[in-house]
């Protein structure tokens, strides 16, 4: 299977995006594709879930950094931030435990969540039997908190959507040379 038709697969894409793909299309040929036939959701999916777990988590920073954020949010963000400098389960639980006590209700709690679910345990630190977290979950973080910002200017939704994608496809092409786990 190929690495677009699992990541398409384990992020729900409708029935008409996945009609639009091909197994041989490489990730960035495959989200142009679903970005030039109009379908801007599907096409964040799928961009979310290749592209390697810190690059997406990176990406959310940079594009936030040019949001206006709230005190919460910046938390957050400065969380995941922190685990994209030092990729440990530190960062990584501190993340998961500001997203997790945030009840996932800001832009700050799923950037930090995007952190947080990208491996070690979801089950609590105290809980001795460790619960991964499902590969695509960093991937479901991405997604949420790049609609929450692109909603920040509500009559420029899909425009502002769009542009957050455009900025990460290059980091398609770095991700496939092999740069972190997807």
């Amino acid at each position: 299977m190929s690495v677009v038709t699992q990541a398409s697969m384990q992020m729900g894409l409708s029935a008409l995006a996945n009609a639009r793909l091909r197994p041989e299309m490489t990730p960035q040929v495959a989200v142009q594709t679903l970005l030039d036939a109009g379908d801007t959701q599907d096409a964040l999916k799928l961009l979310a879930r290749l592209l390697p777990k810190r690059y997406a988590v990176a990406w959310l920073l940079q594009c936030a950094r040019e949001q206006p954020l709230g005190l919460e949010d910046k938390a957050g963000a400065s969380l995941a931030e922190k685990w994209v400098r030092e990729p440990n389960e530190d960062n990584r639980r501190a993340a998961f435990e500001f997203a997790n006590a945030g009840g996932y209700r800001s832009l700050g709690a799923w950037m930090a969540a995007a952190a947080g679910w990208s491996s070690g345990s979801l089950a609590p630190a105290t809980q001795e039997q460790a619960v991964p977290p499902p590969e695509h979950l960093t991937a479901r973080a991405t997604v949420a908190a790049i609609n929450l910002m692109a909603a920040l200017v509500t009559e420029q939704f899909e425009v502002r959507r769009t542009a957050f994608i455009e900025r990460a496809m290059s980091l398609l092409n770095a991700g496939a040379n092999g740069s972190g786990n997807r």
